[in-house]
């Protein structure tokens, strides 16, 4: 997502140039941008490989030619520029692939609609101060994300993309290696693909060499430990697969794109829409990562015969499509909406014990309802399972917060479930782990369980106080006018009291919340075995299984209320004897 909101205000102003400039079709000032922002970055990349190979001392073998580079024809004149951009660049844009590529594919097509020489200098001279070489690694993809925002259309038929720390948290518990064949079946913005190639390299990257930035995305992905048989399969076609549905191809380019300015020299990332008829690949993928398009249905008629016929939603066939697609022993990571976790319907139900009772269901994590925000608002988990295999006990994590803020702004807060997550996961078969973590909630309820007694002690005291101060309080301006110090003093006891009781309180909340919030964190993570799922009809709900500590909650004993009551009907009674006197004129 794109959080910095210097980088948002010139992406507006750059939307705004396009507008004015006379692209009225919302969707060509986008690839437009896209197309642009590529140039950039290819140059931005090609500069950063020059400089690696300086610090070697090696002679650098460019990939790009000069007359393709934006620091050589962004210094043309204004006509200049835009005639070498129509005439030189776009023209060779398919070039810089391997033919049979997508982007050797649908670069042919290319055509760049800015007409006005003023309006391409204004655009590079905003891309310039964009920093975009500074900015995170998805960059083009969260460009892209913010501009589909203006058009309202992100969210439409469930397309929209996925947070990259989603993504990184996705790909870092299904650990990719450098010869699995990777897929993502409906792949938007080829986000999946790009992070399980950067880990792959990440993890095959000398310690020494490698940087993080302060997001912790990792810099310098050289891949020096990789083999050379590795390297090679990672060349291949059948390394990264992706595929999307996108008639226009405008995301397809961006995919195909975003692909080459991650080092993956022959993308694989084709128009298709895999549910259908068309689609017949079947165990040819080690690792699929997707987050499939989960509103409204699909046409029954196009769908597949391999996929169940008895359902036409989309999340529910994807399922049964990467089933289908995964080899033997193939790991997946899948988004879906939550109703796919307890939908009762038979197709619902099928899905889930088919997952379960054929193959292995190795983990599910439940995500909060705000993460796919602005776009929408539905609660969601992913997935993670096992094609074959036989599933015992199911991994469950209750995510509640992601690291950003849960409403529409998505801004950075300092609550974050993710590195838990990963560390649990990592450790899910710890015993070492998993013991020192539950000995450790035993001695946090041990610790709670005092402090929450004597809360539950000062709630009854601040009660019984108020009570007194409502019923002393009434009578204080009587008695200071008859001059009854006692009367004055109690009341003045009574509220002191309720004052110190409420400070109490407050310093017990005080030690009680850190205690709380790290004893909700460590019992977000449990199990549930196979016969507990099984006979609730195959539910994957975390809140079904997981076991919340309750807080006991104050309430005051009937015994009490009705001598309270008894109270507040004498002190009526003695004011209705007063008012009697005042109108007898006594």
């Amino acid at each position: 997502m794109l959080t910095d909101p210097k980088l948002r205000s010139q992406v507006d102003a750059l939307w705004d140039k396009f507008w004015t400039g006379g692209l009225a079709n919302p969707l060509d000032a986008i690839e437009q941008f896209s197309y642009l922002l590529f140039l950039k970055r290819l140059d931005d990349r090609e500069n950063a490989a020059e400089r690696q190979a300086k610090r070697k001392g090696v002679t650098y073998q460019p990939k790009v030619p000069k007359e393709m580079r934006w620091g050589y024809w962004t210094k043309f004149p204004a006509e200049e520029m835009l005639h070498h951009l129509k005439k030189v660049i776009f023209p060779k844009l398919s070039s810089l692939a391997e033919e049979g590529s997508s982007f050797a594919e649908y670069m042919r097509g290319a055509e760049c609609k800015i007409n006005k020489p003023s309006l391409l200098v204004e655009a590079v001279n905003l891309i310039d101060e964009m920093k975009i070489s500074e900015q995170n690694q998805d960059a083009q993809g969260d460009l892209y994300e913010y501009l589909l925002s203006h058009l309202s259309i992100a969210g439409r038929n469930g397309q929209f993309r996925t947070p990259r720390h989603i993504i990184r948290m996705m790909v870092e518990m299904l650990d990719p290696k450098p010869r699995e064949r990777i897929g993502d079946l409906a792949g938007g913005t080829a986000g999946f693909l790009v992070n399980a190639h950067q880990y792959i390299l990440e993890k095959r990257t000398s310690a020494g060499i490698l940087e993080y930035d302060a997001e912790g995305q990792a810099h310098h992905l050289i891949g020096d430990l990789l083999t050379p048989e590795e390297r090679a399969f990672m060349k291949s076609p059948k390394y990264l697969r992706g595929f999307d549905n996108d008639s226009g191809m405008t995301i397809l380019r961006i995919g195909s794109m975003n692909l080459m300015l991650h080092g993956i020299e022959s993308p694989q990332f084709f128009y298709m829409d895999t549910l259908s008829k068309a689609f017949d690949d079947e165990r040819e993928y080690d690792v699929i990562l997707m987050n499939p398009p989960f509103k409204g249905a699909v046409d029954k008629g196009t769908i597949h015969p391999t996929l169940p016929s008895d359902t036409t939603k989309s999340e529910l066939l994807f399922l049964h499509l990467i089933l289908r697609a995964l080899d033997m022993g193939g790991r997946a990571a899948v988004i879906v909406p939550d109703g796919v976790l307890f939908g009762s319907s038979r197709a619902h139900v099928e899905i889930r014990k088919k997952i379960i009772e054929e193959n292995r269901l190795d983990g599910v994590v439940s995500m909060p309802s705000g993460v796919f925000k602005p776009y929408a608002g539905v609660s969601t988990a992913v997935l993670f399972f096992t094609r074959g295999g036989r599933t015992e006990d199911i991994w469950f994590y209750d995510m509640a917060h992601d690291g950003f803020s849960l409403d529409d702004k998505r801004v950075k807060v300092a609550e974050n479930d993710v590195p838990d997550i990963l560390e649990c996961w990592k450790n899910r078969f710890d015993k070492d782990f998993q013991e020192r973590r539950a000995q450790r909630i035993a001695e946090l309820r041990a610790q709670l369980q005092p402090l929450k007694e004597e809360r539950l002690k000062l709630q009854a005291e601040i009660n019984r106080l108020q009570f007194e101060a409502v019923l002393t309080t009434e009578n204080t301006e009587s008695a200071e006018k008859n001059k009854k110090k006692d009367s004055v003093n109690s009341v003045r006891s009574v509220v002191n009291s309720l004052a110190d009781a409420q400070t109490r309180l407050a310093e017990l909340q005080s030690q009680i919340a850190p205690l709380q919030s790290e004893l909700d964190r460590l019992t977000r993570q449990f199990w549930v075995t196979k016969e507990q799922v099984k006979a609730s009809k195959y539910d994957l709900s975390a809140s079904r299984y997981r076991q919340v500590d309750a807080d006991a909650e104050y309430h005051e004993k009937p015994a009490v209320t009705l001598e309270r009551l008894a109270r507040l009907e004498s002190v009526m009674l003695e004011e209705i004897k007063e008012l009697g006197k005042l109108v007898n004129g006594e």
